[in-house]
């Protein structure tokens, strides 16, 4: 019995593996690989024959590379260039990277020992990082240019899976720091265009937590995953887990202000007022300049009693003097506190504070790209000066 155990423990590579192994063109070994992968003798063999279509596309993409480098040299000393095939490259690239993920899940599973004894890790590593990864990029944003969806997806989504797989883990990302928040906002909204949830907020959390990333791309991104946790809710349990979810976060995260906002409008499809009011008045507890706080308070209270309206709104653009969108609801609950006031001195002196924030609105935003304060703030004039002054006709003028 030891003998025979001996013998299978030393046995030679599979036919399988041999024949995958013997193949000259990734073509032909990935065709091997995807009709015998079952006879494979173990997790080593599937190793062995994932590194081979390594490899295969790892060398194919060199040797368009060669020729752009040659071409480089060439272009200067004015000889002509030889032709370069740029899908190849985006293709080989995207197979050699793909593989050697597959590769690392099988080359890091224990042996018949029990003993975990990676040998393609560090090579692929290194030889895949930085030139075949950069063409996924590359074909990433030529596929973007083309509109093809798909495309894109595929290039940039493999740039960001290899970006979280294990095997990269210990590569320099430097040379990536500039951009990679961006590529994974954009691979983050491609994914969720295909409904691939799981990774758009994977990729979404890249960019989130991407020190380098616009603010912009960072608030985006944040909020995309806040907001899918939302989608396809089916059941008032599943309303509640969610619930739950977002209070755990925000217990992690009080300053949060994206997720304050979140779960406002997540009480609001609730139904539940109260809950409202107690989480913007914690909010303002502990941080009394929280601009979502005081804006959101602000809104609530409009219609209602647009005076207590106009103090948050008022703090609220004293926090972030730059926003169209608050100046113009400024305007608004003043012009509202003109409307209910029967004292004719109170109601000017509401529509001349209201013109003054709308005003600013305009400056802030001229084209009504963000706040649309045109017909309000030439109703404030209408109000303020009549009907046929010429600050009133010049408001008119610029409300469309």
């Amino acid at each position: 019995m030891m003998l025979v155990a001996s013998a299978t423990a030393f046995a030679g590579d599979s036919d399988a593996l041999k024949a995958i192994l013997k193949a000259k063109t990734y073509a032909e070994a990935d065709a091997l690989m995807k009709s015998s992968l079952a006879n494979l003798a173990n997790d080593a063999e599937k190793a062995k024959a994932y590194n081979k279509l390594v490899d295969l596309a790892h060398d194919a993409f060199m040797v368009q590379s060669t020729i752009q480098t040659e071409n480089q040299l060439n272009k200067q000393m004015g000889k002509e260039e030889k032709p370069v095939d740029e899908n190849l490259m985006s293709e080989m690239a995207f197979n050699a990277i793909s593989a050697a993920i597959e590769c690392d899940n099988y080359d890091k599973k224990p042996n018949e020992k029990g003993k975990v004894a990676p040998k393609f890790d560090k090579k692929n590593a290194e030889r895949l990082w930085s030139t075949l990864r950069n063409q996924l990029v590359n074909a990433g944003q030529t596929a973007a240019q083309a509109r093809d969806d798909e495309a894109t997806l595929k290039y940039w989504g493999l740039f960001m899976d290899s970006e979280l797989a294990p095997l990269f883990a210990a590569c320099d990302r430097t040379a990536e720091s500039e951009f990679i928040g961006q590529v994974a906002y954009f691979a983050g909204d491609y994914a969720h265009k295909a409904g691939l949830k799981d990774k758009a907020k994977q990729y979404f959390t890249v960019c989130a937590n991407d020190a380098k990333a616009e603010a912009q791309f960072k608030d985006a991104a944040h909020l995309n995953v806040l907001n899918m946790m939302k989608e396809g809710l089916t059941t008032k349990d599943d309303s509640l887990r969610v619930l739950e979810e977002y209070k755990q976060m925000l217990t992690q995260k009080p300053d949060d202000e994206l997720l304050l906002d979140v779960m406002y409008n997540y009480y609001g499809d609730l139904k539940d007022k109260a809950a409202q009011t107690a989480l913007l008045d914690d909010a303002l507890a502990r941080n009394p300049q929280s601009f979502i706080a005081l804006a959101d308070k602000g809104f609530s209270l409009l219609e209602e009693n647009p005076g207590e309206a106009s103090k948050f709104l008022k703090r609220a653009f004293e926090v972030k003097p730059d926003n169209p969108m608050i100046a113009m609801y400024v305007g608004t609950s003043l012009s509202l506190q003109a409307q209910n006031t029967e004292d004719p001195a109170q109601k000017k002196a509401f529509y001349k504070d209201a013109i003054t924030f709308y005003d600013k609105a305009k400056e802030l935003d001229p084209d009504m790209l963000q706040a649309k304060w045109g017909y309000n703030r030439y109703n404030a004039y209408y109000n303020y000066y009549g009907e046929d002054a010429p600050e009133t006709k010049q408001a008119e003028a610029e409300s469309h």
